[in-house]
């Protein structure tokens, strides 16, 4: 501070400046933005709750101030906002849909490969993490569902090793919408809310399998149970009901169409469906079946004593021998391409996830621009206001039958929780409310799920029904542990948690994504592949390690005086093995150099003569216009120490 100062005594020639500053002091004096605001916006915002929902206010004219004109050409821009959106949004949910069937084509076999090994599905927490792997790989639960039914109904994986299967399943299923969060970083604020709210789905899902996985492991409750319902009810199959689809299908049909069977047939060990591609070619065929001579090896291996004979050295015997004929090829684009699964997989990934951006993109634009004024004040009351006292406790219960309705409508909860995510993210939704919003969609992605389970044939209908009704008892049991009392609604303060990391560290977002979903089950799948011992004995002391972080992380916050003095902060820890910060220098600078490299090699290209001479003219101008000021000198001398330490640690990085 000593450089604001100004001396007491001044030269003539500095009196004589002074008089002319003091005669210039009321023309405009053209100040540098880079320092002129931060200060002012920092002290205005440090008091505001970030998690408040902000003020989408009307800028246009009010409608009272229209004329007749003016107001017929609001209603018709109001009617053509809206039909767009529909549009978008029916596009948004066809690429969820598209993106779902590129995920099967690049790694479907793959996922089918993982449910072979039955000695690991042994294993309930390898079970749980191949049922993330998986539905990562396909992106829709619903497939890596029927393929555990698929498994369970011809008798190679018991019901009791789905039940884990099932919970990675639900957690799996929960990226999508976290993804999606990722396409609105671009606000600080914005991107807050929007992956809090994203995460808070993530949360109770990991939570609820903290929980219930041992539980089940010890007791087994949710199979007794369910198998207790099956047993009670005399439940006859029907026919599941076909909703959003009906409107979806004929676009995405007329993309891309898969031999869904490919995949069971790979989980189940059909030697020939690994050679078949997962593109369904023909969409019409025929099945004839008639009864022939076949030659067998022996008396032993005909159909019945009565339908075999001898005819030399050969043994005859009549089967019936079924011939599938091609009636009808599939009009899909891609049913006369001569590719390869995974390049047609690749192809339809990189369209649908720049069709999904675009068009979640362009859904947040059109949602500003018509929530305002007396429409978004509405729309804000209706979703975020609770009922009145004593009935308050009501109004998140029915957000969650609301969630559980718009799911089942939808048939795909990743649809429905990814279209409430930038809801959240510009303020219409509180993450108070899309917390029982997301609750409710996980009941209704299993009350499909049963619907399409009693769909099944009589043979498999038990079995496919009693595991929809483990993922409906799972996430039912979830809703208990995790939303009734008020001080249990532990996720809502982890994601506020993570929101607000993300929102100061935008880059940990993706290495929270990668370490939940990849890193971690990927992880813990090596180990059970290694045995249960090596997964015991590695995963154990990291488990404890981290229970003994958690509880002194409490401590710290609620009890300090409990600890000794070292261990009331973790300032005795190295810096950047308690904080983000040196970790968001070391990205900093390696994102800096990239960028500084890249705009560097681009002008010398165009003029290699110049590129030296126009740095240096920028920064001088920079130094003109910015830093004349002693306080700006001042702190452009903290910025020079800050880099000149930035790039100590890069150098230590590359060490």
């Amino acid at each position: 501070m000593d450089s604001l100062h100004l001396p007491k005594q001044m030269a003539p020639e500095n009196k004589e400046d002074h008089n002319d500053n003091q005669g210039n002091k009321n023309k405009e004096v053209e100040a540098s933005p880079a320092h002129s605001t931060v200060a002012l916006v920092e002290d205005e915002t440090e008091d505001t709750d970030p998690w408040d929902l902000p003020e989408l206010k009307d800028s246009g004219v009010p409608w009272s101030a229209l004329d007749t004109r003016g107001k017929v050409m609001r209603v018709l821009v109001s009617l053509a906002k809206l039909v767009l959106l529909l549009g978008f949004l029916y596009m948004f949910i066809c690429s969820l849909d598209i993106l779902s069937s590129a995920f099967q084509l690049v790694g479907g076999k793959t996922a089918g490969d993982i449910f072979q090994d039955n000695s690991v599905l042994a294993n309930p927490l390898a079970g749980l993490v191949i049922g993330v792997l998986v539905t990562l790989l396909v992106q829709s639960s619903s497939t890596s569902s029927s393929i555990v039914v698929s498994m369970v109904s011809s008798g190679l994986l018991t019901v009791q090793l789905a039940v884990p299967i099932i919970m990675g399943t639900n957690i799996g299923t929960s990226v999508t919408n976290t993804l999606v969060a990722m396409t609105q970083a671009g606000d600080r604020s914005t991107f807050r809310r929007a992956f809090a709210g994203a995460t808070v789905h993530d949360f109770f899902n990991w939570l609820s399998v903290l929980v219930l996985l041992p539980l089940e492991v010890a007791t087994g409750y949710m199979f007794v149970v369910t198998k207790l319902i099956i047993e009670s009810f005399n439940i006859q199959s029907g026919e599941a009901p076909d909703l959003l689809n009906v409107i979806t299908d004929p676009l995405t049909d007329s993309i891309i169409l898969l031999d869904r069977t490919v995949l069971t047939g790979i989980a189940t060990g059909d030697p020939a469906a690994r050679n078949k591609s997962l593109i369904k070619r023909w969409c019409q065929t025929f099945t004839n079946t008639s009864l022939m001579n076949v030659t067998v090896p022996g008396p032993e291996n005909c159909t019945s004593p009565s339908l075999c004979w001898v005819d030399g050295n050969y043994t005859v015997t009549l089967k019936n021998i079924s011939e599938t004929y091609n009636v009808q090829k599939c009009k899909h684009v891609f049913v006369d391409v001569n590719l390869s699964d995974l390049a047609v997989g690749l192809i339809l990934l990189a369209l649908s996830l720049l069709v999904l951006c675009s068009c979640l993109i362009l859904i947040v634009k059109l949602l500003n621009s018509m929530l305002k004024g007396q429409v978004a004040a509405v729309i804000k009351t209706i979703l975020n206001t609770d009922f009145p006292f004593p009935f308050g406790w009501v109004t998140g219960y029915i957000a969650i039958l609301v969630g559980a309705g718009m799911t089942f409508i939808v048939q795909s909860s990743s649809v429905f929780t990814s279209a409430i995510t930038p809801l959240v993210g510009i303020g219409v939704i509180s993450i108070e409310r899309a917390y029982p919003l997301s609750l409710g969609s996980n009941i209704g992605t299993t009350t499909t799920a049963i619907l399409a389970a009693m769909a099944s044939p009589g043979d498999t209908l038990a079995n496919a029904l009693q595991i929809a009704l483990v993922h409906f008892l799972f996430n039912i049991s979830g809703i208990l542990l995790w939303y009734p009392i008020p001080f249990t609604r532990i996720p809502i303060r982890l994601a506020k948690g993570l929101g607000n990391i993300t929102a100061s560290y935008r880059w940990f977002a993706a290495v929270y994504i990668l370490c939940c979903f990849f890193v971690f089950p990927l992880f813990v799948f090596s180990l059970s592949l290694a045995g249960w011992q090596v997964l015991v004995g590695v995963g154990a002391p990291l488990v404890v390690m981290l229970i003994i972080i958690i509880v002194i992380n409490v401590l710290q916050k609620r009890k300090p005086g409990c600890l000794p003095a070292i261990l009331r902060s973790w300032d005795f820890l190295p810096l950047w093995a308690h904080s983000l910060a040196p970790w968001d220098k070391v990205v900093g600078v390696i994102t800096a150099k990239c960028c500084c490299c890249c705009k560097c090699c681009q002008i010398a290209a165009e003029d290699p003569e110049h590129t030296e001479k126009e740095c240096l003219e920028k920064d001088q101008k920079t130094h003109t216009e910015v830093y004349d000021n002693p306080a700006m000198s001042a702190e452009k001398e903290v910025e020079n120490e800050i880099k000149i330490e930035q790039l100590q640690i890069l150098k230590m990085t590359q060490l």
